[in-house]
């Protein structure tokens, strides 16, 4: 994959600088993005007009040039690193290296992102480099528009959601009740039983996942509670799975809320307001639409019906109280927003949609699907039924 930096360069050009400059591991997905190259440990990426440099460890230097994007990979000790050290210590040494980096390729002034390294900035300083931050995160802005490539790299993520998703159903609908309770292979069926069984899944997947939610009951009434303890029947369990894929870094998302038995008349038509909220922002999603008109959407259906949103009420604590989506790629959140503040949505956006109510006093409801928009309209990437009860 080669993205398009144009927007980069237009950046720096109106900004005035020679180059845009980033020090910091893989994790961060800005620095994955622009260098191509996985590490977890720090390293720095260069990118100018004419090129894309790489300054790393000599532990990470072969990888370096054979996995990332780079046209060009140095090394630390290229640049007396070890003597450095001894010196000055190792944080005034790393400083001192990544001047002498950029002067060898004419950089005397760079650009930042916001949350770049201080004592990197303040060590360039002093090294007679201008350093300054980046008024808007372009990086972040040009990875909201997926290649083909990464819209399959997504899909592939969603795929093994799906896999987890089913194995989790599974769970629930083989699940006796006593008392009120789930039993599963004679022990209580838990929260954490079934996150079990839905990490494990991912990882025969290629997938992985530090934290998922099952939750039920109040604790889904929470958007982001994460749910613990026994399941119970007649109860909304809310079960949000957002799996990375562990080759290509990219995610999926996906929730479906379930009940084992019979749900209430109120879980059922909150579940169908929220049905109808779901649809009414895919049937708004078109490129060329903006998040917030597709937020719009859901909020009218909901507002229509008698649930406080936080367009209706800035303070509500029950009813619709998130937005509607979500950009997804190498972060789980990202841009675009389907939000109240959701800008223009555009072909190679890949956004969740994932309307939901919440009320203690009778549980939470989310359903959530993940869509790419095209030219013509959307591309949904979720094949998983959406039922509420569990068979």
């Amino acid at each position: 994959m080669n993205p398009d930096l144009s927007p980069l360069t237009d950046s720096l050009a109106e900004t005035g600088v020679d180059g845009y400059l980033l020090d910091a591991d893989s994790g961060d997905s800005d620095q994955l993005y622009l260098s191509g190259f996985d590490a977890p440990d720090a390293f720095v990426t260069l990118y100018t007009p004419e090129e894309t440099a790489l300054l790393v460890s000599g532990l990470e230097y072969g990888r370096a040039k054979s996995e990332s994007r780079a046209d060009e990979v140095a090394r630390l000790a290229d640049y007396d690193f070890p003597e450095l050290v001894s010196e000055h210590g190792r944080s005034e040494a790393k400083q001192r290296a990544v001047a002498a980096f950029l002067a060898d390729r004419g950089v005397e002034s760079v650009a930042a992102p916001e949350r770049f390294p201080l004592g990197t900035a303040d060590g360039l300083r002093e090294q007679g480099v201008s350093v300054e931050v980046l008024d808007e995160d372009v990086v972040t802005q040009i990875r909201a528009t997926k290649s083909d490539e990464e819209v399959e790299h997504v899909h592939e993520a969603q795929r093994a959601n799906e896999a987890a998703m089913r194995a989790a159903e599974e769970m629930l609908a083989d699940a006796s009740v006593e008392g009120g309770t789930l039993y599963y292979d004679g022990e209580v069926l838990t929260s954490e039983r079934v996150k079990e069984e839905i990490e494990v899944t991912l990882l025969r997947h290629g997938c992985g996942l530090d934290e998922t939610i099952v939750a039920c009951g109040a604790d889904a009434a929470g958007p982001h509670n994460r749910g613990s303890g026994p399941l119970e029947a007649g109860e909304t369990i809310v079960i949000d799975i957002f799996p990375r894929n562990k080759a290509t870094k990219y995610h999926g998302d996906m929730t479906r809320t379930f009940v084992v038995g019979e749900p209430s008349e109120e879980v059922r038509r909150r579940y169908d307001d929220t049905r109808e909220a779901f649809e009414a922002a895919l049937d708004a999603l078109e490129p060329g639409v903006t998040g917030k008109a597709v937020h719009d959407a859901v909020c009218d259906v909901y507002e229509e019906k008698g649930y406080d949103t936080l367009r209706s009420d800035s303070a509500a604590e029950t009813g619709f109280i998130h937005s509607t989506g979500h950009g997804i790629g190498l972060d789980v959140h990202e841009l675009p927003r389907v939000s109240p503040d959701g800008g223009e949505l555009r072909p190679g956006h890949v956004v969740t949609i994932e309307p939901g109510l919440y009320d203690p006093e009778v549980g939470g409801i989310r359903i959530e699907d993940l869509v790419v928009v095209t030219e013509d309209g959307y591309e949904n990437l979720t094949d998983y039924p959406i039922q509420l009860q569990v068979e």
